[in-house]
């Protein structure tokens, strides 16, 4: 899988999962400026018309070590700098172990990869789980918390 696969299969991962919840998913969207004035483009934005809410993504996959470490920073400061509540979804094997440190550790930053690398897989995972927790926070979507656990 490559960069533009990942996005691709993060889009169609929250098309099919969460598509029945009002959700729309835009590739390749134009917004704003990044932190060094270059007009910005975000992987994937995802509205919720009916609530008035979009939320900005960034996908970023490695799957064996390359450049992709070096954007990473880059990558979360400019998710910080938007306007708007914005993350990184991240996935792959490839990061370095500071890079990979960096990403778990911060709030803007989330995990999401199908498993085994399946890119026709968009079953809600283990794998799954920060991004899907990501989204839920953000579009009210307290159920995909409480399922399956009574009330007390």
């Amino acid at each position: 899988m490559n960069g533009n696969q990942y996005s691709t299969w993060v889009g169609q991962y929250i098309k099919n999962n969460f598509g029945d919840r009002g959700i729309q998913v835009y590739q390749e969207i134009y917004m704003g400026k990044s932190i060094i004035g270059k007009n910005r483009r975000v992987d994937l934005l995802v509205v919720n018309e009916a609530l008035n809410i979009a939320v900005p993504l960034e996908c970023k996959y490695q799957s064996v070590s390359g450049t992709v470490d070096e954007k990473v920073p880059y990558t979360l400061q400019d998710a910080k700098a938007m306007q708007m509540d914005a993350y990184v979804v991240y996935g792959g094997a490839g990061f370095s172990k500071g890079i990979t440190h960096m990403l778990e550790a911060s709030e803007l930053a989330c995990h999401a990869e199908p498993k085994n690398e399946n890119a026709n897989d968009f079953n809600r995972t283990k794998n799954t789980r920060e991004l899907d927790q990501i989204l839920a926070m953000k579009f009210s979507w307290w159920d995909l918390f409480t399922n399956g656990k009574a009330a007390i």
